[in-house]
């Protein structure tokens, strides 16, 4: 005899997390959506390309790093620490350092992702960046189950940073000092615009303003790129402090 009231089967199935879904559909609204903010990031990868070209990799080269890597911060560390021979341990370590913040960004990813076999989960996040994270996250706090959305806004960053890799790395010297035509602006202005979207009012403020100010003590004291990783960290206790209460 079943003992289970109507009632509480039906709270049952209203507790029940909606089914992530994996379409082409997620992957063309990705790609779609994430390419105004692709068009933003090829300014800074023609900068990388420029800085690739005069560390003296060639077109090729500069494009495999790019296809293979994706992650900006990190290949502008690693050009600028480009020389003859290659530091490969400070090249290596530093990017590690500069990296470590995706862990906490997978990590928030998980609430939807586990929901997704570990191909078509670990699949996109191969195509994760800064800028097409937050936009997957703003979709899927709003309630989209749009699961392949980070794979297509990702797809869209990649391509768009490696055809400016090129770009750049073809123009090398005749470009110049790339601050001076404000594309080293370009990522400060994207990551402003992306903020401004994923405010949730005071209840962002302990954990914003935390990760802030360590991230700017932390510049000061600490050599290296270690205010990426502490600050994000910082934010991120204050938040699971505020979340449990």
């Amino acid at each position: 005899m079943n003992s289970e009231s109507p009632d509480s089967s039906h709270s049952a199935k209203d507790s029940e997390e909606p089914a992530m879904q994996f379409s082409a559909e997620g992957v063309r609204n990705g790609f779609i959506e994430g390419t105004p903010v692709a068009f933003g990031v090829a300014g800074y990868g023609i900068v990388f390309g420029v800085l690739a070209n005069q560390a003296g990799l060639s077109i090729t080269e500069a494009a495999l790093m790019s296809g293979t890597v994706l992650a900006g911060a990190a290949q502008l560390i690693a050009i600028e620490l480009w020389e003859t021979p290659i530091p490969v341990v400070a090249v290596i370590g530093t990017a590690f350092i500069v990296n470590l913040r995706y862990v906490l960004m997978g990590a928030a990813l998980r609430p939807w992702f586990r929901q997704l076999s570990p191909l078509k989960a670990y699949g996109s996040v191969f195509f994760t960046a800064d800028e097409n994270w937050a936009l997957t996250m703003g979709k899927l706090k709003s309630g989209s189950q749009q699961g392949a959305y980070l794979l297509g806004s990702g797809l869209a960053i990649w391509l768009f940073w490696i055809l400016a890799t090129v770009i750049g790395a073809v123009a090398g010297g005749r470009i110049g000092e790339p601050s001076q035509y404000g594309l080293d602006f370009v990522l400060t202005a994207i990551f402003i615009a992306i903020a401004v979207g994923l405010w949730e009012g005071r209840s962002s403020v302990h954990p914003w303003m935390t990760a802030g100010i360590v991230a700017i003590l932390t510049a000061q004291y600490l050599p290296g790129r270690w205010y990426i990783l502490l600050g994000g960290v910082a934010g991120s206790l204050v938040e699971v402090v505020r979340f449990e209460q």
